[in-house]
């Protein structure tokens, strides 16, 4: 009679996934549903680990990047300029270049903001956004 032995290999998780995985309630919630969302809105995004964070690239090109920090977590993206709506919602504080969504909260995420500038980000990065 044979006898089997099934053996199960742990999941390699990258480590943009560790990162989100050890942060302290409600940050990992917050993270794991922007990354949720941002997978769901650009299937073809590639999450990585770059400056020590989870960054979201398409191809070679960075579209956006989360961080926690302090007691909120930040959705960090460049090119607001291009974004006509929901400008009320970007922190931009001491920073040249990046706008943020920040959130303290999971009801702090506001879908269709977040929808709406991943939708323009694609758009400018990914499928040829016509530049004026």
């Amino acid at each position: 009679m044979w006898h089997f032995r099934l053996v199960l290999k742990p999941a390699v998780l990258n480590p943009a996934e560790v990162y989100i995985l050890k942060q302290y309630e409600p940050f990992r919630s917050i993270l794991l549903d922007l990354k949720s969302i941002i997978e769901a809105v650009i299937p073809e995004i590639e999450l990585h680990y770059k400056w020590k964070i989870p960054f979201f690239m398409l191809g070679k090109k960075p579209i956006c990047y989360l961080n926690q920090s302090k007691d909120y977590v930040d959705f960090c993206f460049w090119h607001s300029e291009i974004m006509e709506q929901y400008s009320e919602f970007f922190v931009k504080e001491k920073r040249k270049v990046v706008a943020s969504l920040r959130y303290k909260s999971k009801t702090d995420v506001n879908d269709a903001v977040l929808i709406y500038v991943l939708e323009m980000l694609n758009a400018y990065y990914g499928n040829g956004f016509v530049r004026s």
